[in-house]
């Protein structure tokens, strides 16, 4: 199985027409559609629904399209790592970040490199923790922010300098905005927001006793778009502070949760990784 191939795959996959495919990849329709069913009868397996006007994946196409995702992102950071080695200027870093304002501290240390390496490239990634250590294990990664102690038999980690705090979004005119903090108590029988995650542990952890009379009542990756749903009144969102504006004009307000609640941030990188140039020096520079 080439690189190539799933470089063709992935494109018919993602346009769902072998013609527009063909064109994006400047390569002809019948090159294409030899390259796929050549792939097709590699595997064994069927990967596309053909009609008269475009394709559709099959469930195995579905299973390849995720794999040859991360291959292909593979092979791209190999190459680009190997194209860089020699370029004292710069080169590609690869994170993998939670969801909190702390990340102000990287992007202060990246704005430093760049000014020394003009020729760094960053890219990040973000999710939630086992999306980013699953990258980081598949070398997709140089380094991850996690919001939870790490694995310290398999990585190394420096903690962020603050602690992040947990509190509820709501609007600004809700009874519960009356109060300093909110306590589980407080939240009983109100349809609550918040990410898989955090309401897996931290909330769960906070809530004790009384996290069985809690209500969830939808999950979201990124506190942002739950925000607007607080907004529309449909419920209140546990998150971080800082991570939504609250301003006056924003019509919601932050009330930390009763007892504290809050969550150390860990920056981590693989036991005995060997990095490339600029990642070395972006590890220098955070360690200083």
């Amino acid at each position: 199985m080439e690189i190539r191939t799933l470089r063709y795959f992935l494109a018919a996959a993602k346009e769902e027409n072998m013609s527009r495919a063909a064109e994006i990849l400047h390569v002809t329709q019948p090159t294409l559609s030899k390259a796929l069913k050549q792939l097709e009868t590699e595997l064994g397996k069927k990967l596309f629904v053909r009609s008269s006007f475009s394709i559709r994946l099959t469930d195995e196409g579905i299973l390849l399209k995720q794999r040859a995702e991360d291959l292909i992102s593979m092979a791209d950071k190999i190459e680009q790592e190997f194209q860089t080695l020699d370029d004292i200027t710069g080169g590609d870093l690869y994170l993998g970040l939670a969801e909190s304002w702390q990340i102000s501290y990287l992007a202060a240390q990246i704005r430093i490199m760049k000014e020394k390496y003009p020729n760094l490239h960053y890219h990040i990634t973000s999710g939630d923790s086992s999306q980013v250590i699953e990258k980081l294990e598949k070398g997709l990664l140089d380094f991850a922010v996690l919001a939870e102690e790490p694995d310290h038999s398999k990585y190394e980690s420096i903690p962020f300098p603050q602690k992040d705090v947990w509190g509820v979004i709501m609007p600004a005119g809700d009874r519960l905005a009356d109060k300093e903090s909110v306590s589980a108590q407080d939240l009983k029988g109100l349809p609550l927001f918040c990410s898989p995650q955090g309401w897996n542990n931290d909330i769960r952890r906070w809530a004790s006793k009384d996290f069985g009379s809690l209500s969830l009542e939808g999950t979201f990756q990124l506190s942002y778009n739950a925000s607007l749903f607080v907004r529309e009144h449909l419920g209140y969102l546990l998150t971080l502070e800082n991570l939504i504006s609250t301003s006056e004009s924003d019509g919601l307000c932050f009330r930390p949760l009763a007892p504290k609640a809050e969550t150390a941030l860990y920056l981590i990188w693989k036991k005995k990784q060997v990095f490339t140039p600029i990642a070395e020096r972006f590890l220098n520079l955070i360690l200083q």
